[in-house]
């Protein structure tokens, strides 16, 4: 296992985050954290730590830098620029691919609320980098001018509670031209606090990963535009 902590040069300043790759890594999941979260972010520690164990590396980073974050903290300036944070994402992206360790690793990107959007619009900018993107509890109508250049497929999970961000991800799910499947977490609200729900949410997006990664031959792809609940 290599662990370290990275700091990401972009824009004239770095990004920190926290690079976990297990022996034998089939890929890297790049969190990118929603509004006012960041690598420090509990839930999506626990969901890092459940996809390692499925032989994934993982890396948990700041989209903001210090100065930005505290800027954001009492003004909220940052946020919601969406065009920044995806530029960000690519920068991580792009280092990714020039690291030794990773450099060979096809790139999972992983968005929560606001960091869904700035992943999907990532997406688009890398086709051949980006083997899939998985949203939880995302907000991907922040992206919706990108929505039409993702190839990569796309993994929507949503609480079955969370009505005005199941509705968006319904819409950006008919937008997306590549393959896109809508999870619906049942009883689950938009942050998955409920006893349960956030495991839900790391099963899902570890089985999704493990299909992406399968040889083609063994594959079943999602259909377009699928939806289903977990039992």
């Amino acid at each position: 296992m290599i662990s370290q902590p990275v700091r990401v040069p972009v824009d004239g300043a770095a990004l920190t985050g926290d690079l976990l790759v297990p022996a034998h890594a089939r890929a890297v999941v790049l969190f990118a954290h929603g509004s006012g979260s960041s690598r420090h972010s509990p839930r999506n520690r626990a969901v890092a730590a459940e996809l390692r164990t499925a032989g994934l590396g993982t890396l948990l980073i700041d989209l903001l830098t210090e100065p930005e974050e505290r800027a954001d903290a009492s003004t909220g300036v940052h946020r919601f620029d969406i065009p920044l944070l995806g530029r960000r994402v690519v920068a991580v992206v792009d280092w990714l691919a020039a690291q030794h360790d990773t450099e060979a690793l096809p790139v999972v990107l992983f968005g929560a609320s606001t960091g869904a959007a700035a992943a999907l619009t990532a997406a688009a900018e890398r086709p051949g980098r980006v083997l899939t993107v998985v949203s939880r509890g995302g907000r991907p109508d922040l992206a919706e001018a990108a929505l039409d250049a993702v190839r990569a497929p796309v993994l929507l999970i949503v609480g079955g509670r969370d009505p005005e961000v199941l509705r968006l991800n319904e819409r950006a799910a008919r937008l997306l031209r590549g393959p896109c499947t809508l999870h619906v977490v049942p009883g689950a609200t938009h942050l998955f606090e409920e006893p349960g729900a956030l495991e839900q949410v790391a099963g899902a997006a570890k089985r999704w990963c493990a299909d992406r990664l399968r040889p083609a031959a063994g594959d079943r792809p999602e259909g377009r535009g699928g939806r289903h609940a977990v039992p």
